[in-house]
C-alpha cells in the first residue's frame, strides 16, 4: 500500500505546487488549437497509430518486451477515445478513456479472437489525480471485486496512468512490488493495424 500512497501523495503535492488545472471540454472546432490536456492531445491524433515498446524491466513482462507494441487512436468522440493496443499479433486489448463529470475514466476492454469478452475485462478506474497531461486511475470497486473473484487480489491495488510528455506517450501500472511502463513515439505515425478483435474496420 505504501507505493499507492506515495504515488498519490506525490502527485497531489505536484498539483498543489504547480496550481495547474485541466482545461474545459474539447470541441471539434478547437482541433487547430494547441491541446490543453491529455484528452485533447490524444484526440488530435485520432486515426493515427504509433509504435512503442516496454520501458520497464520486470521479468514478468518478458513476453511483451520481445514484441512491437502498436497503439491506435482509433475512435474519438467528444467524451470517449478508444485506443486498441496491439502486442505483436495479439489484438485483444483496447484502452477506453472517457471524460466524466468529475474527471476521466480508464477501462480495459479485453476480447478473445472470436470477439467474445475475456473474463478479465472492463477493469480500470476513475481519475484520482489529474495533471493536464498526466492522469492517475486507481482500481475501482468493480475492478477490485473482479480481481478478488479471479484470484488475483494483488491487482486490487493497481494504479494505472497515462501521460504525454513532449512527443512521448506513456501507459503505466503501479502497485506494491509491480511497475510496468509502455512508451510510444507520437512524432512518428505508423500504418494503422487491423481492427481489434470483436470490431470491424
Amino acid at each position: 500500500m505504501m507505493i499507492r500512497i506515495g504515488i498519490l501523495a506525490g502527485a497531489a503535492a505536484f498539483v498543489s505546487a504547480c496550481s495547474m488545472e485541466a482545461s474545459p471540454g474539447y470541441r471539434a472546432d478547437e482541433a487547430a488549437v494547441e491541446p490543453q490536456n491529455l484528452f485533447e492531445a490524444l484526440t488530435a491524433h485520432c486515426g493515427q497509430a504509433f509504435a512503442g515498446g516496454v520501458a520497464s524491466e520486470d521479468e514478468r513482462d518478458a513476453d511483451w518486451a520481445g514484441q512491437t507494441l502498436i497503439m491506435h487512436v482509433r475512435e474519438c468522440s467528444e467524451d470517449e477515445i478508444r485506443i486498441p493496443l496491439h502486442v505483436g499479433e495479439d489484438r485483444s486489448r483496447t484502452w477506453v478513456l472517457t471524460r466524466t463529470e468529475d474527471g476521466y475514466r480508464l477501462k480495459h476492454d479485453h476480447r478473445h479472437e472470436d470477439g467474445s469478452e475475456d473474463v478479465l475485462t472492463q477493469y480500470g478506474g476513475d481519475s484520482s489525480v489529474v495533471f493536464p497531461f498526466h492522469i492517475f486511475f486507481p482500481a475501482d470497486e468493480f475492478s477490485r471485486d473482479l480481481f478478488e473473484r479471479e484470484d488475483i487480489p494483488a491487482s486490487a491495488d493497481n494504479i494505472w496512468q497515462m501521460r504525454i510528455e513532449g512527443q512521448i506517450f506513456t501507459y503505466g501500472l503501479d502497485r506494491p512490488d509491480r511497475t510496468f511502463r509502455a512508451v510510444f513515439d507520437l512524432s512518428n505515425p505508423v500504418d494503422a493495424p487491423p481492427a481489434p478483435w470483436g470490431f470491424e474496420d
